[in-house]
């Protein structure tokens, strides 16, 4: 590889009322970094942000990531489940231009691979300016699966992850070129004609 790899911005943000109060320990950010930094070969600057399930908030922290960070890439984690309390996706909408409904139909798709109950799960993304906003599980076991993909016994692909897609869009918005790690996670672009 003899070319310079662009700075990746990324934001990752925590949503969780004891998580933010320090009744426990975030999860949901370190299990993130570890994944994105095995599948992505740029340099990567991250942005992080551990917030109370409080839609005010939320907004503020992901305005904030992608107007004033220049986020190239938001990844939410909790909050995305039926309790009265887990707004994220609502948060999220309210500050996005564009929705990107495939990806909670693709997050639902790998999650009922493992779980009945992700049929409950109403993750969402979309995009506000350059950046993507995606809304993640909380669990890390969840986030890399949601990432990753379904693989068979002998690690094939099964499923596609969502970070497969996740490069080509955030060319076609503008941001980073960012080059993976194929034996974690295989961008896919089309083929230059």
């Amino acid at each position: 590889m003899n070319h310079t790899l662009d700075t990746v911005r990324i934001g990752l943000l925590s949503a969780s009322d004891r998580a933010s109060s320090g009744v426990y320990q975030d999860e949901g950010i370190p299990a993130l970094k570890t994944w994105l930094q095995a599948a992505i070969n740029n340099p990567i600057n991250f942005a992080e942000a551990l917030v109370a399930d409080d839609q005010t908030a939320i907004e503020a922290a992901l305005c904030r990531m992608a107007d004033t960070d220049g986020c190239d890439i938001i990844f939410t984690t909790g909050g995305t489940g039926p309790a009265p309390r887990d707004i994220t996706p609502e948060a999220t909408l309210a500050v996005i231009d564009k929705e990107m409904p495939g990806f909670g139909e693709q997050m639902r798709q790998i999650s009922l691979y493992y779980v009945p109950t992700a049929i409950l799960s109403r993750q969402t993304a979309g995009i506000r300016g350059k950046c993507l906003i995606v809304n993640l599980p909380g669990r890390p076991k969840a986030i890399a699966e949601t990432l990753g993909g379904v693989r068979d016994e002998e690690g094939n692909i099964k499923v596609h992850g969502l970070f497969s897609a996740i490069p080509y869009c955030i060319d076609l918005i503008g941001g980073a070129f960012i080059e993976t790690d194929e034996a974690v996670c295989k961008a896919f672009r089309p083929k230059q004609k």
